[in-house]
Protein backbone atom coordinates (compact mmCIF):
# COMPACT_ATOMS: atom_id res chain seq x y z
CA UNK A 1 0.00 0.00 0.00
CA UNK A 2 1.66 3.38 -1.30
CA UNK A 3 1.60 6.40 1.06
CA UNK A 4 0.08 9.69 0.43
CA UNK A 5 2.42 12.25 2.94
CA UNK A 6 0.26 15.55 3.41
CA UNK A 7 2.00 18.69 4.23
CA UNK A 8 0.64 21.92 5.26
CA UNK A 9 2.29 25.25 3.47
CA UNK A 10 1.44 27.23 6.50
CA UNK A 11 0.04 30.24 6.75
CA UNK A 12 2.93 32.68 5.45
CA UNK A 13 6.13 32.79 3.42
CA UNK A 14 8.71 29.92 2.70
CA UNK A 15 11.07 31.81 5.76
CA UNK A 16 8.45 30.57 7.82
CA UNK A 17 7.95 26.56 7.22
CA UNK A 18 9.26 24.01 9.10
CA UNK A 19 12.75 22.29 8.11
CA UNK A 20 11.15 19.29 7.63
CA UNK A 21 8.42 20.15 5.29
CA UNK A 22 10.88 22.51 3.27
CA UNK A 23 12.84 19.32 2.62
CA UNK A 24 9.87 16.96 2.23
CA UNK A 25 8.39 19.60 -0.81
CA UNK A 26 12.40 19.77 -2.66
CA UNK A 27 12.78 16.16 -2.26
CA UNK A 28 9.30 15.23 -3.44
CA UNK A 29 9.26 13.21 -6.90
CA UNK A 30 5.74 13.56 -7.46
CA UNK A 31 3.93 17.04 -5.55
CA UNK A 32 0.28 18.17 -6.06
CA UNK A 33 -1.12 21.37 -4.88
CA UNK A 34 -4.82 21.61 -4.00
CA UNK A 35 -3.94 25.14 -4.73
CA UNK A 36 -0.85 27.37 -6.15
CA UNK A 37 -2.57 30.46 -5.12
CA UNK A 38 -0.13 30.52 -1.92
CA UNK A 39 2.76 33.32 -0.52
CA UNK A 40 5.10 29.90 -0.25
CA UNK A 41 4.19 28.50 -3.88
CA UNK A 42 6.39 31.20 -5.88
CA UNK A 43 9.34 30.84 -3.70
CA UNK A 44 9.16 26.88 -4.12
CA UNK A 45 8.97 27.91 -8.44
CA UNK A 46 12.07 29.93 -8.04
CA UNK A 47 13.91 27.15 -6.67
CA UNK A 48 13.00 24.17 -9.24
CA UNK A 49 10.04 22.98 -7.56
CA UNK A 50 8.06 21.37 -9.84
CA UNK A 51 4.24 20.21 -8.91
CA UNK A 52 0.78 19.68 -10.21
CA UNK A 53 -1.99 21.91 -8.72
CA UNK A 54 -5.83 21.08 -8.83
CA UNK A 55 -6.56 25.08 -9.66
CA UNK A 56 -8.07 23.35 -12.72
CA UNK A 57 -10.32 21.18 -10.88
CA UNK A 58 -12.55 24.44 -9.22
CA UNK A 59 -13.52 25.33 -12.76
CA UNK A 60 -15.38 22.63 -13.62
CA UNK A 61 -17.58 22.52 -10.78
CA UNK A 62 -20.18 24.32 -9.11
CA UNK A 63 -19.94 22.76 -5.70
CA UNK A 64 -17.15 22.76 -3.42
CA UNK A 65 -17.98 18.98 -2.35
CA UNK A 66 -17.27 18.20 -6.27
CA UNK A 67 -14.17 19.69 -6.40
CA UNK A 68 -12.71 17.85 -3.37
CA UNK A 69 -14.32 14.33 -4.43
CA UNK A 70 -12.47 15.02 -7.69
CA UNK A 71 -9.22 16.01 -5.64
CA UNK A 72 -9.23 12.72 -3.67
CA UNK A 73 -9.79 10.36 -6.99
CA UNK A 74 -7.30 12.09 -8.35
CA UNK A 75 -4.61 11.27 -5.49
CA UNK A 76 -5.90 8.21 -4.90
CA UNK A 77 -5.16 7.30 -8.60
CA UNK A 78 -1.93 8.75 -8.55
CA UNK A 79 -0.86 6.72 -5.36
CA UNK A 80 -1.50 3.86 -7.07
CA UNK A 81 1.72 4.15 -8.88
CA UNK A 82 3.83 5.18 -6.08
CA UNK A 83 4.38 7.56 -2.90
CA UNK A 84 2.68 10.75 -3.28
CA UNK A 85 3.60 14.34 -1.56
CA UNK A 86 0.06 16.24 -1.00
CA UNK A 87 0.54 19.80 -0.25
CA UNK A 88 -2.43 22.10 1.07
CA UNK A 89 -2.40 25.64 2.16
CA UNK A 90 -2.28 26.06 6.37
CA UNK A 91 -2.01 22.94 8.43
CA UNK A 92 -3.37 19.48 6.90
CA UNK A 93 -5.84 19.29 9.80
CA UNK A 94 -7.43 22.90 9.86
CA UNK A 95 -10.60 23.66 7.65
CA UNK A 96 -9.14 21.20 4.97
CA UNK A 97 -11.93 18.49 3.54
CA UNK A 98 -9.91 16.94 1.41
CA UNK A 99 -7.82 15.73 4.06
CA UNK A 100 -10.70 14.12 5.81
CA UNK A 101 -11.72 12.36 2.76
CA UNK A 102 -8.82 10.91 2.62
CA UNK A 103 -8.68 9.55 5.95
CA UNK A 104 -12.17 8.05 5.31
CA UNK A 105 -10.35 6.05 2.63
CA UNK A 106 -7.46 5.00 4.95
CA UNK A 107 -9.84 3.20 6.79
CA UNK A 108 -10.84 1.34 3.73
CA UNK A 109 -7.41 0.50 3.59
CA UNK A 110 -7.19 2.16 -0.14
CA UNK A 111 -4.10 3.76 0.97
CA UNK A 112 -1.92 4.99 3.54
CA UNK A 113 -2.09 8.90 4.81
CA UNK A 114 0.74 10.56 6.80
CA UNK A 115 -0.05 14.19 7.69
CA UNK A 116 3.54 16.00 8.19
CA UNK A 117 2.59 19.29 9.82
CA UNK A 118 2.79 23.21 8.93
CA UNK A 119 1.82 26.32 10.64
CA UNK A 120 -1.96 26.96 10.64
CA UNK A 121 -3.54 29.72 9.53
CA UNK A 122 -5.47 30.44 12.82
CA UNK A 123 -1.98 30.88 14.96
CA UNK A 124 -1.41 34.02 12.48
CA UNK A 125 -4.61 35.36 13.02
CA UNK A 126 -5.26 35.10 16.08
CA UNK A 127 -1.67 37.15 16.13
CA UNK A 128 -3.13 39.58 13.46
CA UNK A 129 -6.47 39.95 14.98
CA UNK A 130 -4.32 40.44 18.83
CA UNK A 131 -7.46 37.79 20.33
CA UNK A 132 -7.44 35.16 22.65
CA UNK A 133 -9.25 31.68 21.72
CA UNK A 134 -9.20 31.03 25.29
CA UNK A 135 -11.90 33.69 25.57
CA UNK A 136 -13.89 31.27 22.76
CA UNK A 137 -14.17 31.54 19.44
CA UNK A 138 -15.59 29.43 16.29
CA UNK A 139 -14.25 28.28 13.27
CA UNK A 140 -16.67 28.31 10.38
CA UNK A 141 -16.78 26.83 6.58
CA UNK A 142 -18.00 29.89 4.91
CA UNK A 143 -18.94 27.44 2.04
CA UNK A 144 -20.83 25.07 4.07
CA UNK A 145 -21.85 26.51 7.19
CA UNK A 146 -25.52 26.78 8.64
CA UNK A 147 -26.75 29.96 10.15
CA UNK A 148 -27.94 28.55 13.31
CA UNK A 149 -24.69 27.10 14.03
CA UNK A 150 -23.28 31.20 14.67
CA UNK A 151 -22.68 31.19 18.18
CA UNK A 152 -21.95 35.68 18.39
CA UNK A 153 -20.87 35.31 22.10
CA UNK A 154 -17.34 34.18 21.03
CA UNK A 155 -14.95 35.31 18.33
CA UNK A 156 -16.32 34.04 15.28
CA UNK A 157 -13.91 33.20 11.80
CA UNK A 158 -14.87 32.24 8.86
CA UNK A 159 -12.39 30.98 6.42
CA UNK A 160 -12.49 30.18 2.58
CA UNK A 161 -14.16 33.27 1.88
CA UNK A 162 -13.14 32.65 -1.59
CA UNK A 163 -15.22 35.41 -3.45
CA UNK A 164 -18.15 38.13 -3.41
CA UNK A 165 -20.58 35.01 -3.74
CA UNK A 166 -19.85 33.16 -0.28
CA UNK A 167 -19.11 36.36 1.10
CA UNK A 168 -22.58 37.31 0.64
CA UNK A 169 -23.69 34.54 2.00
CA UNK A 170 -21.99 35.08 5.21
CA UNK A 171 -22.90 38.75 5.34
CA UNK A 172 -27.32 37.55 4.74
CA UNK A 173 -26.44 35.05 7.79
CA UNK A 174 -25.42 37.91 9.90
CA UNK A 175 -27.76 40.37 9.29
CA UNK A 176 -30.60 38.22 10.40
CA UNK A 177 -28.44 38.48 14.06
CA UNK A 178 -26.22 41.81 14.11
CA UNK A 179 -26.90 45.30 13.09
CA UNK A 180 -26.30 46.35 9.48
CA UNK A 181 -23.02 48.67 11.14
CA UNK A 182 -21.79 46.15 13.01
CA UNK A 183 -17.85 46.12 12.45
CA UNK A 184 -15.92 42.93 10.81
CA UNK A 185 -12.39 42.16 9.96
CA UNK A 186 -11.40 40.66 6.41
CA UNK A 187 -8.48 39.30 7.12
CA UNK A 188 -6.18 38.49 3.77
CA UNK A 189 -3.12 36.14 3.84
CA UNK A 190 -2.42 36.15 7.83
CA UNK A 191 1.06 35.88 8.77
CA UNK A 192 2.79 36.53 5.12
CA UNK A 193 4.05 39.63 3.73
CA UNK A 194 0.89 40.46 1.88
CA UNK A 195 -0.98 40.31 4.76
CA UNK A 196 -3.96 42.78 5.13
CA UNK A 197 -6.58 43.22 7.44
CA UNK A 198 -9.54 45.56 6.69
CA UNK A 199 -12.35 46.17 8.92
CA UNK A 200 -15.96 47.05 7.27
CA UNK A 201 -19.27 47.39 8.11
CA UNK A 202 -21.11 44.30 8.15
CA UNK A 203 -23.46 45.64 4.67
CA UNK A 204 -20.40 46.42 3.09
CA UNK A 205 -18.39 42.67 3.65
CA UNK A 206 -18.81 41.03 -0.05
CA UNK A 207 -18.23 44.44 -1.65
CA UNK A 208 -14.50 44.05 -0.85
CA UNK A 209 -12.41 43.61 -4.03
CA UNK A 210 -9.48 41.28 -2.08
CA UNK A 211 -11.33 38.17 -1.49
CA UNK A 212 -9.44 35.11 -2.35
CA UNK A 213 -8.96 31.83 -1.18
CA UNK A 214 -6.75 33.81 1.79
CA UNK A 215 -9.42 35.63 3.24
CA UNK A 216 -11.23 34.90 6.40
CA UNK A 217 -13.68 37.21 7.76
CA UNK A 218 -13.58 37.29 11.59
CA UNK A 219 -16.30 38.82 13.48
CA UNK A 220 -15.64 40.20 17.31
CA UNK A 221 -18.06 38.40 20.34
CA UNK A 222 -20.75 40.97 20.77
CA UNK A 223 -20.59 42.44 24.15
CA UNK A 224 -24.07 43.82 23.60
CA UNK A 225 -26.32 41.55 25.58
CA UNK A 226 -29.74 43.28 23.79
CA UNK A 227 -28.38 42.12 20.58
CA UNK A 228 -28.47 38.91 21.72
CA UNK A 229 -32.09 38.71 22.83
CA UNK A 230 -32.58 36.25 19.86
CA UNK A 231 -30.40 33.87 20.93
CA UNK A 232 -32.16 30.97 22.90
CA UNK A 233 -29.07 31.06 26.04
CA UNK A 234 -30.54 34.89 26.49
CA UNK A 235 -33.84 33.67 27.18
CA UNK A 236 -33.03 30.67 29.56
CA UNK A 237 -30.98 32.74 31.37
CA UNK A 238 -33.67 35.65 32.06
CA UNK A 239 -36.14 33.06 33.04
CA UNK A 240 -33.28 31.26 35.29
CA UNK A 241 -32.46 34.94 36.63
CA UNK A 242 -36.67 35.44 37.60
CA UNK A 243 -36.95 32.26 39.19
CA UNK A 244 -33.54 32.96 41.49
CA UNK A 245 -32.56 34.14 44.64
CA UNK A 246 -32.36 37.41 43.38
CA UNK A 247 -34.88 37.59 41.17
CA UNK A 248 -38.57 38.39 40.94
CA UNK A 249 -41.31 37.26 44.09
CA UNK A 250 -43.61 36.92 42.02
CA UNK A 251 -41.93 33.87 39.43
CA UNK A 252 -40.13 32.39 42.55
CA UNK A 253 -43.36 31.54 43.78
CA UNK A 254 -44.89 30.27 41.08
CA UNK A 255 -45.79 26.48 40.22
CA UNK A 256 -46.49 23.68 37.74
CA UNK A 257 -50.48 24.44 38.93
CA UNK A 258 -50.09 27.97 39.49
CA UNK A 259 -49.54 28.56 35.95
CA UNK A 260 -51.74 26.42 34.61
CA UNK A 261 -54.48 29.04 33.89
CA UNK A 262 -52.00 31.48 32.07
CA UNK A 263 -51.22 28.79 29.78
CA UNK A 264 -54.54 28.54 28.83
CA UNK A 265 -55.25 32.23 28.58
CA UNK A 266 -51.70 32.78 26.19
CA UNK A 267 -53.15 29.60 24.17
CA UNK A 268 -56.36 31.61 23.48
CA UNK A 269 -54.19 34.91 22.70
CA UNK A 270 -52.20 33.80 20.09
CA UNK A 271 -55.50 31.92 18.84
CA UNK A 272 -57.45 35.13 18.27
CA UNK A 273 -53.98 36.63 16.90
CA UNK A 274 -53.80 33.89 14.09
CA UNK A 275 -57.72 34.48 13.65
CA UNK A 276 -57.09 37.92 12.94
CA UNK A 277 -54.04 37.26 10.85
CA UNK A 278 -52.12 39.68 12.97
CA UNK A 279 -48.66 38.64 12.50
CA UNK A 280 -47.04 41.46 14.89
CA UNK A 281 -49.49 40.29 17.52
CA UNK A 282 -48.52 36.48 16.12
CA UNK A 283 -44.89 37.04 17.47
CA UNK A 284 -45.86 38.55 20.78
CA UNK A 285 -48.03 35.70 21.75
CA UNK A 286 -46.10 33.01 20.49
CA UNK A 287 -43.85 34.14 22.87
CA UNK A 288 -46.24 34.35 25.52
CA UNK A 289 -47.07 30.84 24.96
CA UNK A 290 -43.34 30.05 24.98
CA UNK A 291 -42.56 31.96 28.11
CA UNK A 292 -45.06 29.72 30.18
CA UNK A 293 -43.11 26.66 28.17
CA UNK A 294 -39.53 27.73 30.02
CA UNK A 295 -41.33 28.68 33.32
CA UNK A 296 -42.56 24.85 33.44
CA UNK A 297 -39.04 24.08 32.66
CA UNK A 298 -37.16 26.27 34.98
CA UNK A 299 -39.38 24.82 37.80
CA UNK A 300 -38.52 21.64 36.83
CA UNK A 301 -34.71 22.12 36.37
CA UNK A 302 -34.85 24.19 40.35
CA UNK A 303 -36.89 20.99 41.57
CA UNK A 304 -34.35 18.62 39.82
CA UNK A 305 -36.88 16.77 38.08
CA UNK A 306 -35.94 18.01 34.17
CA UNK A 307 -34.88 20.76 32.44
CA UNK A 308 -35.48 22.51 29.01
CA UNK A 309 -32.79 20.18 27.43
CA UNK A 310 -35.28 17.10 28.68
CA UNK A 311 -38.09 19.19 26.60
CA UNK A 312 -36.39 19.80 23.64
CA UNK A 313 -34.92 16.02 23.15
CA UNK A 314 -37.95 14.34 24.30
CA UNK A 315 -39.81 16.53 21.33
CA UNK A 316 -37.11 16.08 19.09
CA UNK A 317 -36.99 12.51 19.32
CA UNK A 318 -40.46 12.07 18.70
CA UNK A 319 -40.90 13.94 15.86
CA UNK A 320 -38.02 11.97 14.55
CA UNK A 321 -39.17 8.57 15.46
CA UNK A 322 -42.95 9.66 14.24
CA UNK A 323 -41.57 10.88 10.49
CA UNK A 324 -39.44 8.26 9.17
CA UNK A 325 -41.12 8.96 5.48
CA UNK A 326 -38.95 11.77 6.41
CA UNK A 327 -35.86 10.45 8.94
CA UNK A 328 -36.04 6.81 7.19
CA UNK A 329 -37.18 4.31 3.99
CA UNK A 330 -40.83 4.70 4.77
CA UNK A 331 -42.53 5.82 1.37
CA UNK A 332 -46.15 7.84 1.84
CA UNK A 333 -48.09 8.93 -0.94
CA UNK A 334 -50.48 11.43 0.55
CA UNK A 335 -51.23 13.04 3.95
CA UNK A 336 -54.06 10.96 4.73
CA UNK A 337 -51.44 8.06 5.02
CA UNK A 338 -48.80 10.04 7.09
CA UNK A 339 -51.60 10.48 10.01
CA UNK A 340 -52.74 6.56 9.66
CA UNK A 341 -48.50 5.99 10.26
CA UNK A 342 -48.60 8.44 12.96
CA UNK A 343 -51.01 7.44 14.74
CA UNK A 344 -49.83 3.50 14.22
CA UNK A 345 -46.42 4.59 15.35
CA UNK A 346 -48.05 6.44 18.23
CA UNK A 347 -50.43 3.32 19.07
CA UNK A 348 -47.21 1.20 19.47
CA UNK A 349 -45.28 3.60 21.68
CA UNK A 350 -48.27 3.41 23.88
CA UNK A 351 -49.43 -0.39 23.80
CA UNK A 352 -47.12 -1.20 27.29
CA UNK A 353 -49.22 1.07 29.02
CA UNK A 354 -52.90 -0.13 30.94
CA UNK A 355 -54.97 2.55 29.63
CA UNK A 356 -58.24 3.62 28.15
CA UNK A 357 -58.36 3.98 24.04
CA UNK A 358 -59.78 7.78 25.59
CA UNK A 359 -56.88 8.43 28.21
CA UNK A 360 -55.36 9.53 25.26
CA UNK A 361 -57.33 12.91 25.10
CA UNK A 362 -56.34 15.59 27.46
CA UNK A 363 -58.50 16.41 30.55
CA UNK A 364 -58.08 20.22 30.40
CA UNK A 365 -59.08 20.30 26.94
CA UNK A 366 -62.26 22.58 26.53
CA UNK A 367 -65.53 20.33 26.72
CA UNK A 368 -66.29 20.76 22.84
CA UNK A 369 -62.87 20.07 21.89
CA UNK A 370 -62.62 17.31 24.10
CA UNK A 371 -65.90 15.75 23.09
CA UNK A 372 -64.99 16.43 19.76
CA UNK A 373 -61.52 14.13 20.25
CA UNK A 374 -63.37 11.64 22.10
CA UNK A 375 -65.41 10.77 19.88
CA UNK A 376 -62.86 11.06 17.16
CA UNK A 377 -60.74 7.92 19.19
CA UNK A 378 -63.77 6.25 19.28
CA UNK A 379 -64.83 6.29 15.73
CA UNK A 380 -60.65 5.41 15.06
CA UNK A 381 -62.23 1.55 16.19
CA UNK A 382 -65.43 1.80 14.49
CA UNK A 383 -67.89 3.13 17.04
CA UNK A 384 -69.06 5.57 14.66
CA UNK A 385 -71.93 5.70 12.29
CA UNK A 386 -71.18 5.62 8.65
CA UNK A 387 -74.04 7.79 7.30
CA UNK A 388 -74.73 11.36 9.00
CA UNK A 389 -78.75 10.59 8.98
CA UNK A 390 -78.87 9.01 11.98
CA UNK A 391 -76.30 11.41 13.33
CA UNK A 392 -79.26 13.97 12.92
CA UNK A 393 -81.57 11.70 14.36
CA UNK A 394 -79.96 12.09 17.18
CA UNK A 395 -79.80 15.87 17.94
CA UNK A 396 -83.56 15.68 16.94
CA UNK A 397 -83.89 13.52 19.68
CA UNK A 398 -81.80 15.12 22.04
CA UNK A 399 -83.62 18.09 21.60
CA UNK A 400 -86.57 16.56 21.83
CA UNK A 401 -85.53 15.06 25.31
CA UNK A 402 -83.85 18.57 26.97
CA UNK A 403 -87.08 20.50 25.72
CA UNK A 404 -88.87 17.54 27.74
CA UNK A 405 -86.96 18.25 30.83
CA UNK A 406 -87.19 22.42 30.70
CA UNK A 407 -90.84 21.86 30.14
CA UNK A 408 -91.07 20.23 33.64
CA UNK A 409 -93.27 21.90 36.56
CA UNK A 410 -90.43 21.16 38.67
CA UNK A 411 -87.02 21.44 37.17
CA UNK A 412 -83.89 19.65 38.07
CA UNK A 413 -80.87 21.45 37.49
CA UNK A 414 -78.63 18.20 37.20
CA UNK A 415 -80.92 16.75 34.80
CA UNK A 416 -81.60 19.93 32.43
CA UNK A 417 -77.71 20.02 32.33
CA UNK A 418 -77.52 16.74 31.37
CA UNK A 419 -79.76 17.09 28.74
CA UNK A 420 -78.69 19.93 27.38
CA UNK A 421 -74.76 18.39 27.72
CA UNK A 422 -76.09 15.54 25.67
CA UNK A 423 -77.08 17.72 22.85
CA UNK A 424 -74.35 19.37 22.70
CA UNK A 425 -72.17 16.61 22.47
CA UNK A 426 -74.51 14.93 19.36
CA UNK A 427 -74.36 18.37 17.92
CA UNK A 428 -70.52 17.98 17.95
CA UNK A 429 -70.85 14.83 16.22
CA UNK A 430 -72.38 16.44 13.22
CA UNK A 431 -69.50 18.92 13.28
CA UNK A 432 -66.81 15.81 13.24
CA UNK A 433 -68.94 14.43 10.01
CA UNK A 434 -68.48 17.25 7.44
CA UNK A 435 -64.63 18.15 9.70
CA UNK A 436 -65.64 21.42 10.98
CA UNK A 437 -63.64 21.79 14.30
CA UNK A 438 -66.59 23.18 16.96
CA UNK A 439 -64.07 24.93 18.99
CA UNK A 440 -63.28 26.80 15.50
CA UNK A 441 -66.94 27.57 14.75
CA UNK A 442 -68.00 28.85 18.20
CA UNK A 443 -64.95 31.70 17.53
CA UNK A 444 -66.02 32.51 14.39
CA UNK A 445 -69.84 32.81 15.88
CA UNK A 446 -68.39 34.70 18.87
CA UNK A 447 -66.74 37.42 16.75
CA UNK A 448 -69.41 37.63 14.25
CA UNK A 449 -71.89 38.36 17.22
CA UNK A 450 -69.30 40.98 18.65
CA UNK A 451 -69.13 42.43 15.21
CA UNK A 452 -72.71 42.88 14.67
CA UNK A 453 -73.19 43.86 18.44
CA UNK A 454 -70.50 46.93 17.97
CA UNK A 455 -72.23 47.49 14.79
CA UNK A 456 -75.74 47.93 16.80
CA UNK A 457 -73.56 50.39 19.86
CA UNK A 458 -72.18 52.43 17.41
CA UNK A 459 -75.39 52.78 15.47
CA UNK A 460 -77.62 53.86 18.53
CA UNK A 461 -75.00 56.31 19.50
CA UNK A 462 -75.31 58.22 16.28
CA UNK A 463 -78.47 58.57 17.12
CA UNK A 464 -77.96 60.07 20.07
CA UNK A 465 -79.94 57.19 22.32
CA UNK A 466 -78.84 54.59 24.57
CA UNK A 467 -79.40 50.78 23.86
CA UNK A 468 -81.67 51.13 26.76
CA UNK A 469 -84.36 53.30 24.85
CA UNK A 470 -84.68 51.08 22.00
CA UNK A 471 -87.06 48.08 21.80
CA UNK A 472 -85.94 44.23 21.00
CA UNK A 473 -87.47 44.77 17.91
CA UNK A 474 -85.32 48.21 16.96
CA UNK A 475 -82.29 46.87 18.10
CA UNK A 476 -83.04 43.37 15.98
CA UNK A 477 -83.32 45.85 12.71
CA UNK A 478 -80.18 47.43 13.31
CA UNK A 479 -78.88 43.45 13.54
CA UNK A 480 -80.08 42.99 10.44
CA UNK A 481 -78.30 45.74 8.79
CA UNK A 482 -75.20 44.75 10.23
CA UNK A 483 -76.16 40.53 8.20
CA UNK A 484 -76.81 43.01 5.09
CA UNK A 485 -73.72 44.79 5.31
CA UNK A 486 -71.78 41.09 5.27
CA UNK A 487 -70.28 41.78 9.24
Amino acid sequence: MNTIFVVGLGAGDLEQLPLGVYRRLKEAGRLFLRTKDHPVVQSLQSEGVEFRSFDDVYEKHNRFEDVYAEIVSILLQEAQKGDIVYAVPGHPLVAERTVQLLFDYEQQRQCRIVVEGGQSFLDALFTALKIDPIEGFQLLDATSFQADEIQLRHHVIFCQVYDAFVASEVKLALLEKLPHDYEVYIVTAAGSKDEKIEKVPLYELDRVATLNNLTSVYVPKVEKEEWLYHDFTTLRRVIATLRGPNGCPWDRKQTHESLKKYLLEEAYELLDAIDRQDDENMIEELGDVLLQVMLHAQIGEDEGMFSIDDVIRSITEKMIRRHPHVFGDVTVHDAEEVVRNWQEIKAEEKKEKAMSLLDDVAKGLPGTLRAYKYQQKAAEVGFDWDEVEPIWAKVQEEIKEFQQEANKENIEETKLKAEFGDLLFAIINVCRYYKINPEEALAMANEKFYRRFVYIEQEVKKRGQSLQQLSLEQLDEIWEEAKKRGM
